[in-house]
């Protein structure tokens, strides 16, 4: 999942190594996400997990960047990055840890995979209207989606096809609207500087949030440390190092500098690495026709990109 982020009507210029640098991190880390949330919810309830994650990386975030001279923020900035947080992590993120207890980590991706359509549609709300090959482009992934979640739905035993859970499916769609409208937002809204700073208000307010609702569910009375495994543990360090820190905050400034379209592919890109690992690391067996999905999703990638290329120069 950055400096927030004050609206920006024309890119700045940004070396090309830096924005695929940007780029791999988001596609390829954040895939690496779904199988740490998978495994650390196996032991942590899920808004526990996400509380911890967000409240201890945005806390160290916060005092870090105090600490090197930001000036404190303001309640306009106290008050917009609540938004941007409680968008983007506490609804976003949480619905994703939620639903990682009833559905696959590869399923979780494909369905957080709708975030580009979401993307292309609240733009066109907003009075820019998406070219027919940036709509395509659109389609052509979600169709490329849509068989990769094929091969995914098989049970390892008799080869029955399994439903995916309506209810996490509904969480997942609601996330990733509100990952949407959260991202879009942050492009207008009144951020404090430096881009760390707001970065680490926004997690702190998710966590905080995500902590009150592990307060409701009853997750923090299930959380019992002497059950927490090893594996859990550490994708919590993981998530907090790379999926907060390094990941949300590529992923905002992205935003700045690139176009919300173009930065909503990693979402066609995530199930590749979410299926991958599944089949390297949790030893699922991935069908022949998951590297034809493969194939569609990298073009859909590819033809998004091109148009947003082309609308730049």
């Amino acid at each position: 999942m950055n400096a927030v982020i004050i609206e920006q009507r024309t890119a700045p210029d940004v070396p090309r190594w830096q924005l695929i640098g940007g780029f791999f991190i988001i596609y390829v880390v954040w895939g690496s996400t779904y199988l740490a949330i998978k495994w650390g919810v196996q032991t942590i309830p899920p808004f526990a997990l996400g509380a911890m994650r967000f409240l201890v990386a945005g806390g160290a975030l916060y005092l870090f960047t105090r600490w090197r001279g930001a000036a404190a923020p303001t309640r306009r900035e106290w008050r917009d990055s609540a938004i941007v947080g409680a968008l983007l992590l506490f609804v976003g993120n949480g619905a994703v840890s939620w639903a990682s207890q009833r559905v696959s980590s590869g399923i979780a991706s494909v369905l957080v995979a709708t975030v580009p359509l979401w993307l292309v549609l609240c733009e066109a709300y907003q009075g820019k209207r998406p070219r027919l090959m940036q709509l395509a482009g659109v389609v052509i992934g979600l169709v490329g989606v849509g068989l990769l979640v094929l091969p995914s739905s098989r049970a390892a035993a008799g080869g029955r096809t399994v439903a995916v859970d309506p209810i996490g499916a509904a969480a997942l769609t609601l996330g990733s609207l509100s990952w949407t409208i959260g991202s879009l937002y942050s492009r207008s809204s009144h951020q404090a500087k430096p881009a760390a700073l707001a970065i680490a208000m926004q997690m702190l307010t998710g966590g905080v949030l995500l902590s009150l609702l592990a307060v409701a569910t009853g997750d923090w009375t299930r959380l019992h440390p002497e059950t927490v495994t090893v594996l859990s543990a550490s994708s919590l360090l993981y998530l907090i190092i790379f999926g907060s820190l390094i990941g949300f905050s590529t992923y905002m400034w992205l935003l700045k500098v690139a176009s919300p379209a173009a930065v909503g592919t990693y979402a066609y890109v995530n199930p590749l690495v979410a299926v991958l690992l599944g089949v390297a690391l949790g030893g699922e067996r991935l069908p022949p026709t998951a590297f034809v999905a493969m194939g569609v999703i990298v073009g859909g990638v590819a033809l998004v990109s091109l148009v947003d290329a082309r609308r730049k120069r």
